[in-house]
């Protein structure tokens, strides 16, 4: 069973041992091991690729993604495994006191950094951030890194995803900025399949619907950052 990850920390990397890991990459093993799978093997992609490999056959299930209407188009979503805010990328201090989308749009001189396709782009957008002075990227590190090396002010995603990276790099001089909940709420992260999928669709439903919120399941995620507050807002979601 092929199983699509980013190098995205906490969610999913490769720890010092040459292991892949993650609350995305155990949760799919988790799952995969409860519907009796095997075989499971992760398979490192980027961002733009995700769902193209679910309608090509490259993988049949790909690490948490936002369920957007546009995404629905292309791939069906399992019911929701994360529930994150976005988060602000900002080097060390904050020397531009970004607070938010909106602070990023009203500053006319910040450049915002964002990887291809991801529904932090979008958002900012909404929020009023010219295109020419959002920089895109494919990977997160690559992303992160135009951020300490000064050629982008921010880097927007998921909160959760900073957090991880810094914890990976403690010498790199960035900080995270969590966007207030009145600029824009949590959302929720699936996991994703092609649209034809809908057996394994199902049968992956069925395993989380009975761990999410578990104590077993609460022990796992709590390994990577994830709050009981965080959990459950996914073990209560009824869709």
């Amino acid at each position: 069973m092929k199983f699509a990850y980013l190098i995205e920390p906490p969610f999913n990397y490769i720890d010092n041992t040459g292991h892949v890991t993650g609350s995305d990459v155990e949760l799919a093993r988790h799952v995969f091991a409860e519907l009796g799978i095997a075989d499971f093997e992760p398979v490192e992609t980027e961002f733009a690729e995700l769902l193209p490999g679910l309608g090509d056959g490259r993988w049949r299930m790909s690490t948490g993604l936002f369920g957007t209407e546009e995404r629905r188009k292309s791939a069906q979503f399992s019911r929701p495994i994360w529930a994150l805010p976005d988060g602000l990328l900002v080097a060390k201090s904050n020397p531009l006191e970004l607070s938010g989308y909106q602070s990023v749009a009203d500053n006319p001189h910040v450049r915002l950094a964002v990887i291809r396709d991801q529904f932090q782009h979008r958002s900012a957008v909404e929020f009023g951030v010219d295109e020419d002075r959002i920089m895109i990227f494919e990977t997160y590190t690559e992303a992160a890194k135009a951020v300490r090396d000064g050629r982008s002010d921010a880097y927007a995603s998921v909160g959760m995803a900073h957090t991880g990276f810094i914890v990976q790099n403690t010498e790199w001089p960035i900080e995270l900025i969590l966007l207030p909940p009145n600029e824009k709420p949590p959302a929720f992260g699936s996991f994703a399949f092609w649209l034809e999928d809908t057996e394994l669709l199902r049968e992956v439903d069925s395993v989380l619907s009975q761990y999410l919120g578990t104590e077993a399941h609460r022990k796992m995620v709590g390994k990577f950052g994830f709050s009981d507050q965080e959990v459950d807002l996914v073990a209560a979601f009824e869709g």
